[in-house]
């Protein structure tokens, strides 16, 4: 069948597009950071790398996750066909202009077009089924494009001081969106697998996951536009809210334990994710008054966290949603999946060194980079033939 038909398999649910093209582009824009690309003139350095990997490889599998959830969890029609093929072209749109000057803020506006349009796909099968559990997702998704726009605002006006803000507040709502998620999966799944008794989490907890990183991405985003005191007490108190999220994410981690876990790929790969994340946002907070540490905080999140939650749900969602057993994980994943950690501990060990042995960094680099990429491709080797066919079950999707 023709890709470019509506009818092809890849469009019938949003994980089918998404989850190969941001594994690709994840392999392609880490291996190009790790050895030594360093953007445009309009997009330079370690700004296109942060970018791209959290408006573009993370950003596209929230989006996938979160438009495919949502037939489930509100039992409306699911976003497929023509206008699954809309979204797909503008955020490749937005990766392809990335790498062009002229066109990086035509590639700005694509980006927020494909979040406000997800959010808007999103909304509907929210609001239709008054399904009221969910409106803040989608009030995140509209935050998620309202902060590239900032981001890309400040870069139009060559105000590079403010970037780094705006890159904060965008890690920091996909820091959020893991916490939304794994309030809710990771407890389930654990559950559903061990035969256990589900461990519960009180309603303001679960939305304290999502809410929390939210107002630190607000606070990280508008500081650039306030007075020098208030920018300073902005950024003070995000600091607090980040360790604040750190610290719940940690705790229900340690709730949520039991140790059957560690024979299960495809739940310690959930756990460890989410640990790695609330570990990010604390060493995060505590950057703010202690500056060396802000990068290991962040490549926590970014790497421990972001990497292994991404790589987990896409292998777990895509068997449930092609209609195959979600248990044992398939052959090659848990190597993916110890690559994945590797990553996150090589990267890690990296953001320590880098002040005690400068030398160590850029080796460091590319192991860190290498692992990462290798694990996206093992993922990508074995699903993109499943993400390609007909589901097994002759079900729709």
């Amino acid at each position: 069948m023709n890709l470019l038909s509506k009818n092809h398999p890849v469009w019938g649910m949003a994980f089918r597009p998404f989850y190969p093209l941001a594994a690709l582009y994840g392999t392609l824009s880490i291996l190009l950071w790790s050895f030594g690309y360093q953007g445009t003139v309009a997009l330079p350095n370690y700004f296109w790398h942060a970018h791209e990997m959290i408006w573009g490889y993370a950003g596209a599998i929230v989006v996938a996750f979160l438009l495919t959830a949502v037939a489930t969890w509100t039992k409306q029609p699911r976003t497929w066909g023509a206008p699954l093929m809309m979204l797909a072209l503008l955020w490749l749109l937005a990766r392809a202009f990335a790498f062009a000057a002229p066109l990086t803020l035509a590639g700005g506006i694509a980006g927020v077009a494909f979040y406000w349009l997800a959010a808007w796909y999103m909304g509907v099968a929210v609001v239709r089924s008054r399904n009221k559990r969910n409106y803040l997702a989608v009030a995140a998704l509209f935050v998620f494009g309202l902060l590239q726009a900032l981001f890309h605002w400040q870069l139009a006006r060559h105000n590079f001081s403010a970037l780094a803000g705006g890159l904060f507040a965008g890690l920091s709502v996909v820091a959020g969106f893991i916490g939304l998620v794994g309030m809710r999966v990771i407890p389930f799944f654990t559950a559903k697998r061990l035969g256990c008794e589900q461990v519960g989490s009180h309603p303001l907890v679960m939305t304290a996951s999502l809410v929390v990183p939210l107002v630190m991405a607000l606070l990280y985003g508008l500081q650039a536009v306030l007075p020098p005191s208030a920018a300073d007490a902005a950024l003070a108190a995000a600091a607090v809210l980040s360790i604040a999220a750190g610290l719940l994410d940690i705790m229900q981690t340690v709730r949520w334990w039991r140790p059957e876990v560690a024979k299960e790929p495809m739940l310690w790969i959930l756990f460890a994710g989410f640990l790695l994340t609330g570990a990010g946002l604390t060493v995060m907070g505590l950057g703010h008054w202690l500056p060396r540490w802000q990068s290991l905080g962040v490549h926590l999140v970014a790497v421990g966290g972001i990497g292994l939650m991404t790589v987990g749900m896409m292998v777990r969602t895509a068997l449930g949603h092609t209609g195959r057993p979600l248990y044992p994980a398939p052959a090659a994943m848990p190597l993916a999946f110890w690559l994945m950690v590797a990553a996150a501990l090589a990267r890690a060990a990296t953001a320590v060194l880098m002040y005690l042995y400068p030398a160590a960094y850029q080796p460091g680099l590319w192991l860190s980079g290498l692992l990462f990429a290798a694990s996206l491709l093992l993922y990508t080797w074995r699903y993109l033939p499943w993400l390609t066919a007909p589901r097994v079950d002759g079900k729709e999707g």
